[in-house]
């Protein structure tokens, strides 16, 4: 399955304990990240790698990517930021699971 960011994507709420993940088309080469947390000092640039890493698996390379985190695992971020780009890329019916397993991972 290929993937292109081609529209806005959104995933996850404000709730506590969980992300907001809004992912765009990318203005310029590359992968553009701005955190929003409570936690930033701490654990910022995990939450970014975790971002990061997701978008790689999924060979997105040119992306914009808003977070507002309210505490949330690594494991929730990672689940938000796919979504968020099946989402953005129209990809929400025709899902190949096994692919995602490897994404996820």
């Amino acid at each position: 399955m290929k993937l292109e960011i081609k529209n806005i994507g959104q995933a996850g709420t404000l709730e506590s304990s969980d992300a907001q993940v809004i992912v765009a088309p990318g203005v310029s080469e590359g992968i553009h990240i701005e955190l929003q947390s409570p936690v930033i000092q701490q654990f910022g640039e995990q939450m970014q790698e975790v971002v990061r890493d997701a978008l790689n698996k999924m060979n997105i390379t040119n992306v914009s990517v808003k977070i507002q985190d309210q505490g949330a695992l690594d494991c929730t971020l990672r689940a938000r930021t796919l979504a968020a780009v099946l989402r953005a890329a129209g990809k929400q019916e025709e899902l190949d699971w096994e692919l995602i397993d490897k994404w996820s991972v």
